[in-house]
């Protein structure tokens, strides 16, 4: 069984996905040693722990080829459900890292459940959309599809852990690809720039830019949107109500801190000789990251020849700002194949997702896509300064046990249903 599994399992996926595992062990290492000549499986070091996680992540694997494809969506309720249950169980009995209520402690390892739950609410979304089939387009059934993404994020922001939390909204996507119109991902992102544009710009600034697209609209795309008057002196009310709250939601809604990343991505202070000390306080890890990345030049300074990286200039480096040591060591050469490994990987998997047979794995399928993508878009725009720090790793590269063993059964659940795609009852 576990033969004919292997012998059918995409190994083009694999392959992307050992390269980043190796490359990323290798600036685990370059930036965390301290002794060259101690042995690799040294655990009182990060490399010599994170070792260990690939070790315990290949047997988990290995495991999870044994069993039978058709347990994967029979068990995938439960699965949702004791993910949720491990969530909840973080407010009376969950390990506070770095302000993050996030983590139980298990002794040598600390496991980080948000990981476990993006597997779970993927798992269920399937099941769920499998279940309804192509009924996707009744309000209730996406209503109940959302509620699945939704309960999580509402367990995982008071940890409070906004990165992970904003990980599980790239799940509607698979919304769009399964039947749910794209007009709300167009309103969705209609108000996301209008905040954007509110907290950039003066409220009159943004008010006569609605009125103006509001007007061209109607006098344009008359014919075609058949609009309406009515409709255009709603949108226009609507809109101009959404951007007159977006300051008092900015300065009470938000905590300092966010309010602090924003200030510094959207350089809404107008001083530069303030907006400069912000660089070097408040976005102090991007600031530094972003010197690393421009000391590697094309060719970069070598392994284990990074002085930035060396002189721990980079808070977290081996973590979420594992980036900037490849930028460093490896330079433009190093960070274009990490980019080149990442995108075709998600390629690859975009192409296994749609040649699936059933909704369940096609479903599936497009959760990974649609995680692994936001985390990578999210951590490599943080780390060079595109995006603002929410503490999201970069996959099967950044340190951490809980972050590598969920990114592998994330993906290798696809790879699992993939090979059985024909028989999937095997």
């Amino acid at each position: 069984m576990i033969g004919s599994g292997l012998r059918r399992m995409d190994w083009i996926s694999v392959l992307f996905c050992c390269a980043l595992i190796g490359f990323g062990w290798g600036n685990i290492y370059s930036s965390t040693v301290v002794d060259t000549d101690a042995p690799l499986w040294n655990l009182s070091t990060s490399y010599g722990k994170q070792l260990v996680f690939i070790t315990i992540s290949f047997f988990t694997v290995v495991v999870l080829f044994l069993l039978q494809t058709k347990l994967i969506e029979r068990f995938s309720s439960l699965v949702y459900l004791l993910t949720i249950i491990l969530l909840i169980g973080l407010f009376p009995f969950g390990k506070t890292i770095a302000g993050a209520t996030s983590w139980y402690g298990l002794g040598f390892f600390n496991l980080q459940p948000s990981e476990l739950a993006k597997i779970g609410t993927i798992l269920a979304l399937g099941k769920y959309l499998s279940d309804i089939q192509t009924d996707l387009k009744r309000f209730k059934h996406q209503f109940y599809a959302l509620l699945i993404i939704l309960v999580p994020v509402i367990l995982i922001v008071p940890q409070p852990d906004p990165g992970s939390a904003l990980i599980f909204f790239s799940l509607v996507f698979i919304l769009f690809r399964e039947g749910v119109s794209l007009k709300y991902f167009w309103i969705g992102l209609y108000f996301i720039l209008l905040f954007i544009s509110t907290l950039k710009f003066n409220l009159i600034y943004v008010g006569v830019g609605i009125s103006l697209i509001s007007m061209v609209s109607y006098f344009f795309f008359n014919k075609r949107l058949k609009l309406k008057w009515t409709g255009i002196a709603v949108f226009i009310i609507l809109s101009l109500g959404f951007a007159s709250s977006v300051q008092y939601v900015f300065e009470n809604v938000f905590e300092q801190r966010h309010r602090d990343r924003f200030s510094l991505w959207l350089n809404l202070e107008k001083d530069p000789l303030i907006q400069e000390q912000i660089k070097k306080t408040i976005g102090y890890n991007t600031y530094q990251s972003e010197k690393a990345i421009e000391a590697g030049g094309f060719w970069g300074k070598g392994f284990l020849e990074g002085t930035r990286t060396k002189g721990d200039f980079v808070p977290e480096q081996h973590t979420d700002y594992i980036f900037s040591t490849v930028g460093e060591e490896w330079g433009f050469v190093g960070t274009f194949t990490v980019i080149l490994l990442f995108t075709a990987l998600l390629l690859r998997l975009l192409y296994l997702a749609e040649r699936q047979t059933s909704t369940f794995n096609r479903v599936y399928g497009y959760g990974v896509v649609s995680i692994l993508a936001t985390h990578y878009i999210i951590n490599i725009g943080m780390v060079i300064g595109l995006l603002p720090t929410v503490g999201v790793p970069l996959p099967f590269f950044s340190y951490g046990g809980s972050g590598l063993l969920g990114f592998c059964l994330l993906l290798f659940i696809f790879i699992k249903l993939d090979a059985n795609r024909l028989n999937e009852w095997d």
